[in-house]
């Protein structure tokens, strides 16, 4: 046993024994395969919710994506983070021949063949990554979107070496400092709420002797919880930190005053500057938007109906807070060129390359949605300052 990997926990009769990994890590694989067999003990937690449980166990999940259930139930952006992180996962697994989350399914066969119950202890994904993005400012918003595009098209090769020193304290420590000095929020939501959350429901496992299998980014702020909950500093409530936030007063406010003010400011033009002026500003709105969001979808090549369905649907899904011209657009592709079976197969290797993204029919999808949106949000402030200047111009002539 490692002290760098696992620490042994003792709270009276009960003793809960933490592993420490790297998610690709081959070393890991047979470590938690051989605690497990060499404690047996009562549970054995396991670093994962449930449907990271089932993708872990059934290699072929991605078959059975239904995109435009995707698009309408407004997961598209999550879908494509999912996939990225998935995926660098998986490239760096291929340098040392594992696949990403190989020890947590070790854990779960181990145990399976010694009648030890399993418990998946992990916050669900979608609850992690909508935290981490409504949390976030407009600019962590940005940085998170930077890596997660640096990670999908990054071509660094990590060496088994490099992966092992990840399960070593200092190491680890120095990265997560790194990450809560760039990102403090995401930092806060995916390292320090999961390891509360981590804790307590390891806590609340059944047994006396538990192993806890989870990454080694966790091992330290795991333990503290842990020492925290039997001191009876901490509950194991942590229905604070297992739902979505909901939206900000202000945030609900700004999403209804963009389009009553634009809506208002024509009303105007049209009031004090006649048929002509009115006529202009809604033009502009028209345009700006249509085309902004036709340009995105053009980018993200996308059907000739498509990218028309994008030029009409964005000045007005652009004055409506309920849905976006990206779901639309993303819906229509979908409808017209059918993601096929071997796009499924796929994914986490086309997501890596830009050239995937063209290639891959639900991959391209995902992109048409994504520059659409932008498109609309870029038509939306360009056609506002415009109607902005006109309506200006317009008191200025009226004195």
């Amino acid at each position: 046993m490692s002290e760098q990997t696992q620490k042994i926990l003792t709270f009276g009769e009960r003793k809960i024994t933490l592993i420490g990994t790297a998610h690709v890590s081959s070393e890991s694989v047979n470590e938690v395969s051989e605690t497990i067999k060499s404690i047996n003990p009562d549970c054995v937690a396991v670093e994962l919710d449930q449907k990271r449980c089932d993708s872990v166990q059934n290699t072929k999940s991605w078959s059975e994506l239904d995109i435009i259930k995707v698009l309408k139930s407004g997961q598209g952006f999550l879908l494509l983070t999912n996939l990225i992180l998935s995926s660098y996962q998986k490239r760096i697994g291929q340098n040392v021949g594992v696949k990403p989350g190989d020890e947590l399914l070790a854990a779960i066969k181990t145990a399976s063949e010694l009648n030890i119950p399993i418990e998946l202890v992990d916050r669900p994904i979608q609850i992690t990554l909508k935290r981490a993005w409504a949390k976030n400012s407009f600019i962590g918003k940005m940085k998170l979107l930077a890596a997660l595009l640096s990670s999908a098209f990054s071509k660094e090769e990590i060496s088994s070496e490099q992966i092992e020193e990840l399960k070593n304290n200092s190491e680890m420590d120095s990265m997560m400092k790194e990450l809560s000095d760039y990102m403090p929020q995401i930092q806060k939501v995916l390292i320090d709420e999961r390891d509360r959350y981590l804790a307590s429901r390891i806590w609340e496992s059944n047994g006396n002797n538990i192993v806890a299998v989870l990454g080694a980014g966790h091992l330290n702020g795991v333990r503290n919880y842990l020492e925290q909950i039997a001191e009876g500093k901490l509950s194991t409530d942590t229905s604070e930190i297992a739902s979505i936030p909901p939206k900000k007063l202000s945030s609900k406010i700004l999403s209804w005053v963009i389009p009553i003010l634009i809506i208002l400011l024509i009303a105007l033009g049209f009031y004090f500057g006649g048929k002509e002026k009115g006529s202009q500003m809604a033009l502009s709105w028209i345009l700006w938007n249509g085309l902004c969001a036709a340009v995105g979808s053009l980018i993200g090549g996308a059907h000739i109906i498509t990218i028309l369905v994008s030029f009409l649907a964005a000045p007005l899904t652009s004055l409506c807070p309920f849905i976006g011209v990206g779901i639309v657009a993303g819906i229509v592709q979908a409808l017209i060129v059918r993601p096929k079976v071997v796009d499924m197969e796929n994914l986490s290797d086309d997501v890596s390359r830009l050239k995937g993204f063209y290639k891959n029919r639900i991959l391209r999808v995902l992109l048409i949605f994504l520059l659409s949106s932008i498109g609309s949000s870029a038509g939306t402030f360009i056609s506002g300052a415009d109607i902005i200047s006109k309506i200006i111009e317009i008191f200025q002539k009226g004195a």
